[in-house]
């Protein structure tokens, strides 16, 4: 429990226990957000951004944060093929039934851009809007060969500042604009402390989905699933130096979507962390989606 947001647990349709950060639970007629994080993230990855639309002055609102079952403080999974997005996506519907969400706009990072696309097949009158965090209907190869160079393989680090270091030698390129501060921060959300010693923030049997892929086999075509926004305003956001989401894609997207705002991100990768001011821009971004329903 933290001054800032309450505990939730939720029970999957599998009796999996899943975890939420809840902030401002007691918030009423602002519409609520839902973040979804990437492949191997937790919750923690929104906590600026949950903090600050959920205490704004003039228009606090609820959001939800989740941990994806085996990341974060969820309940990992005894069958490893159960890291998938279809089951991923059933979870979130636990959730937000549970919670009593019947409407949000959606954050999603990487891999929660995904479930949010599919989201707007299966359930589409959840989504009031979207913001993509670097993700979109065209997954480009480089970025798909480097995440599955390291899920569930980085080295462990006796104390938070070598993990820190070793995150830096590993995307320092990627991210030649973070802070200090940043990367600290990207190391708590990697690892935390069990039993006095640092192990990754997830079940390290994440990087089974990633080796069990065909790296040679086609992608699948997911423009359909985008197409699925359409209806919805759509704030996507790139990272400047991203090898996951291209510019020509983003260019696509813009060309295909009428109401799509797209933001880059100088000096961040894959995937631009939701701080600063793009707290500012996100929550501007959710007070016009409000004006527009």
């Amino acid at each position: 429990m933290s001054d800032t947001y309450r505990d939730l647990f939720v029970s999957a349709a599998d009796g999996l226990r899943l975890y939420v950060r809840d902030y401002g639970p007691g918030s009423e007629g602002a519409l609520p957000v839902v973040c979804l994080s990437g492949l191997s993230r937790s919750s923690e990855d929104f906590h600026e951004l949950a903090v600050a639309l959920s205490r704004d002055a003039s228009r606090p609102r609820r959001v939800l944060s989740l941990d994806y079952r085996g990341r974060g403080r969820s309940d990992w999974d005894k069958e490893w093929r159960n890291y998938d997005v279809k089951i991923e996506l059933n979870d979130v519907l636990q959730v937000l039934t549970a919670a009593g969400i019947e409407k949000a706009v959606f954050v999603g990072t990487s891999r929660g851009g995904l479930i949010t696309m599919a989201l707007s097949a299966v359930r589409p009158t959840l989504i009031a809007g979207a913001v993509l965090n670097d993700i979109g209907p065209v997954l480009e190869a480089k970025g798909l060969a480097r995440i599955r160079g390291y899920v569930g393989k980085l080295p462990t680090p006796r104390t938070m500042d070598e993990a820190t270091q070793i995150l830096r030698q590993m995307s320092g390129s990627e991210f030649p604009a973070f802070t200090d501060e940043q990367w600290q921060a990207l190391a708590r959300v990697t690892w935390r402390e069990a039993s006095c010693q640092l192990v990754l923030n997830y079940d390290p049997n994440l990087m089974k989905t990633l080796e069990s892929a065909d790296p040679e086999a086609p992608l699948p075509d997911l423009w359909p699933l985008f197409e699925g926004l359409k209806p919805f305003p759509l704030l996507v956001i790139r990272g400047e130096h991203s090898d996951l989401l291209s510019a020509e894609t983003v260019q696509a997207m813009q060309d295909r979507h009428p109401r799509l705002t797209a933001l880059t991100v100088p000096g961040q990768g894959h995937a631009p962390a939701l701080d600063g001011d793009l707290t500012r821009v996100i929550g501007e971004f959710i007070l016009s989606v409000e004006a527009s329903t």
